[in-house]
């Protein structure tokens, strides 16, 4: 079968307007007085609960709001002197008010209770109560489950409100140090970001309430909880023909885990650079074999296919950058901090633009709410340096024979930190195999049970989506799997994981197989770099949206949970990547690829060149993909998080003229809201509604029966008022459609879709 370099498509030349989205407007209360009269009663409360706080760096008053769909930009304007520092769950703002803007406050009350109506009336009537910001508010997630330690002094972690002027987050910092300092607790690292103000300290349980009940104190929890296994399940291989190196121009993975083997034959002629980045040794070397594991399925993708084969032929060079210490944590400092230094070092010394990151926060499930921490920290990495981190849902290890797989979609089973960051892939797992070591050895012995069959999500994966109910996870490639012994109920994994390199290579044995989704990230990671090296100057908008463009759920994965969209978009996402499309087109696929910038409140247009082979009469299953990408910078004190807002739909029309005109500031809005997204008589998986929360979104249309419209893709742009401060005038983004007629014999998806656009470019020209 030939093989064609993906097409390029142009956008049309139309740039419209959008609609202008509606005001914020907020009707009268039914009985304006009492509403006046219940806001003053709970103003009074929360200032006299606010007295007994530990003071911040300024004598500002800390209140939470209950403001419901109110805009943190219309309680500013509305009050001078009110700063919004965060908008979390449930309508709640948070906000440091100043004495002049307290008088504001208590004065339009008073008008209200007493009848009048006060100046910026509709914020007042939005607002539903004042509030403080408690002790069990500042209690993380993992120090509310587990409780404050027993022991005599432990370790936490402290973030304070993100400040983001610089003068007044150095007041903040220096203020908040000197307290700590006064206290006796020991600090042990920091973190300083325009949106991440945190320090990990050394405390008692008698210290625990005071920071707890400290005004400038965000959160209070645990630290991470890594959960790295030491074992390792050998699996004998006799020998190997020599190892080339790769070209010197070859593409780069990075691996940020626990170190490399770098003497590993199968590694160490493509090993490029190892660094250590954990204090004080910075040793690079690995004493677990967990980054080991990972850098072989980094390097090379399938090695149980190379392993069969005997033949190891690195394509990448690796980069391995070890951000674990001996006890497989980042302790003392903040893994955002390393994972920070390690990212700058390999893309300002190499270029590096592919991370795999292959580990999860136990003590941090995402359960709602705003993205923080490492998440956060490599959204933030990813825009200002261009780069794609790879990271893994982490893993489900409270297995119990007979929960799975409903118990993948409660809380037990969301997805741990990093995981919920928007603008990384996140990986969920796969199961290969369904017949362990001992059911291979005794095939008739009906002991032992693989809990997942081939292709249906591993049993140890996780899920949930991240914010605003975006997507995620967003990929998910072969990772492992568990079976159970019926008699004992004992849950293990032996003969029923991924293989790799094994860190004990000089003991003989040159690989080894483990499970969990830390080894299905690795997978995307290598299927990332490899596309530098076809596209290379392509963004990483471009990478994301076509590896998301060639994915597929599997039929096992569709069937486990019913075909239901919802449990499929919260486990296994837009599915595993079929690499038969990804590299290259043929004739009965094609790939279309467009990368733009666009302005907020404002359409692009693309007309897709459908291929008239494709429409030919018949039955059979056509298929049509559109996946887009953006890179929005983010803010972790607002609820939506991503400053810049842009997505896509695709719908019918008889010409481009009729669509853009559909597509205008002057359309009405019954007129706007009646323009359907593209149906089939097949179905399509995942609505508009669905991916558009995504940074990476896709859907895929089956189509049964041939169409005679055209089809266009409308990309609209259309931020959040408060991220015009954050984001570029125009934003970047990228498109990738498949188009696809397998069953086609005669399909000439490539040469009919060519010929069209080399006539436009000719137009265009004329």
């Amino acid at each position: 079968m030939d093989a064609y370099p993906h097409l390029r498509l142009e956008r049309e030349e139309p740039v419209n307007e959008k609609r202008p989205r509606p005001g914020f407007g907020k009707n009268p209360p039914a009985d304006p007085r009492a509403h006046g009269a219940g806001l003053q009663d709970s103003l009074a409360q929360a200032r006299a609960a606010a007295a007994d706080e530990i003071p911040g760096f300024d004598n500002r008053v800390l209140f939470k709001l209950q403001a419901g769909t109110l805009p943190p930009e219309e309680i500013e304007k509305g009050f001078p002197g009110v700063e919004v520092i965060s908008q979390e769950d449930a309508g709640q703002v948070l906000a440091f008010a100043t004495a002049e803007a307290l008088a504001f406050f208590e004065a339009r009350l008073a008008t209200l209770a007493a009848g009048g109506k006060p100046k910026y009336a509709q914020v007042v009537y939005a607002l539903q109560a004042f509030d403080r910001w408690t002790r069990e508010d500042r209690t993380g997630q993992a120090l509310r489950l587990h409780g404050v330690p027993t022991a005599p002094s432990f370790r936490l972690d402290i973030e304070l409100w993100p400040i983001e002027r610089r003068t007044e987050r150095q007041r903040l910092l220096e203020s908040f140090e000197a307290w700590l300092t006064s206290g006796n607790i020991r600090v042990l690292d920091r973190i300083d970001q325009p949106g991440l103000i945190m320090f990990r300290v050394e405390v008692t349980a008698a210290q625990t309430g005071q920071l707890l009940n400290h005004r400038d104190v965000r959160s209070v929890d645990l630290p991470p909880r890594y959960g790295i296994d030491r074992e390792l399940l050998g699996l004998d291989i006799a020998t190997f023909p020599p190892i080339p190196a790769p070209p010197a121009n070859a593409p780069l993975v990075a691996v940020l885990d626990s170190g490399v083997a770098g003497g590993h034959p199968l590694i160490g002629p493509a090993l490029a650079d190892a660094q250590g980045f954990v204090l004080p040794e910075r040793e690079h070397a690995d004493d677990h074999g967990h980054g080991t594991h990972v850098a072989g399925i980094a390097l090379y993708g399938d090695v149980e296919e190379a392993a069969r084969a005997r033949a190891f032929v690195p394509q990448l060079r690796l980069l391995s950058g070890r951000i674990l210490d001996e006890a497989a944590q980042a302790d003392p400092r903040f893994i955002e901090n390393i994972v920070d230094q390690a990212v700058r070092y390999f893309h300002g010394e190499y270029g590096c633009r592919i991370f795999n990151l292959s580990y999860g926060d136990a003590n941090k499930p995402y359960l709602g709410g705003r993205v923080r921490g490492l998440a956060f920290t490599i959204d933030a990495l990813s825009r200002e340096l261009g780069v794609l981190f790879v990271v893994p849902t982490g893993n489900f290890n409270d297995i119990v024979d007979g929960e799975y797989p409903g118990v993948l979609r409660t809380e037990r089973g969301r997805l741990l930190d990093p995981a919920p960051a928007l603008n990384a892939l996140t990986v969920g797992s796969l199961a290969r195999w369904d017949s362990d070591f001992y059911a291979a050895r005794y095939p008739n012995d009906p002991r032992h049970a693989a809990i997942a069959q081939r292709d249906e999500l591993s049993p140890f994966s996780r899920g949930g989506c991240s914010v605003q109910s975006a997507i995620k996870p967003d990929l998910v490639a072969y990772g492992g799997n568990f079976a159970v012994d019926r008699v004992t109920g004992q849950v293990f994994g032996t003969g029923l994981g991924e293989l790799s390199a094994s860190r004990e290579f000089t003991e003989g044995r040159l690989l080894s197989e483990r499970s969990g989704t830390s080894f299905a990230a690795p997978q995307v990671a290598h299927l990332a770099a490899r596309l530098v090296g076809e596209l290379p100057d392509s963004s990483v908008n471009l990478l994301r949206a076509l590896l998301v463009a060639n994915a597929r759920i599997p039929l096992a994965a569709v069937s486990l949970f019913d075909d239901d969209d919802a449990a499929l978009a919260e486990t296994v996402g837009y599915g595993m990547v079929d690499t038969s499309g990804l590299f290259r087109s043929t004739e009965e696929h094609v790939i279309l690829l467009a990368e733009a910038a666009l302005r907020d409140r404002r359409h692009h247009f693309y007309q897709v060149p459908v291929p008239p082979s494709l429409m030919t009469s018949g039955r059979r299953t056509r298929e049509l993909t559109v996946s887009l990408a953006h890179c929005p910078a983010v803010r972790t004190t607002r609820i939506d998080y991503c400053a810049s807002d842009i997505s896509f739909r695709v719908v019918e029309g008889d010409s481009l003229t009729e669509v853009a005109r559909a597509f205008d500031k002057a359309t009405s809005k019954e007129a706007y809201e009646g323009i359907g997204e593209f149906l089939t008589s097949g179905r399509r998986r995942y609505g508009a509604t669905a991916r558009s929360k995504g940074t990476v979104q896709a859907s895929t249309w089956v189509i049964k029966q041939p169409r005679t419209k055209q089809l266009f893709i409308v990309v609209t742009r259309n931020d959040p008022a408060w991220g015009a401060t954050y984001s570029s005038e125009e934003e970047g983004y990228a498109l990738a459609i498949r188009i696809s007629d397998r069953e086609n014999v005669h399909a000439r998806l490539y040469s009919e879709a060519r010929a069209q656009l080399r006539a436009r470019a000719r137009a265009r020209v004329r």
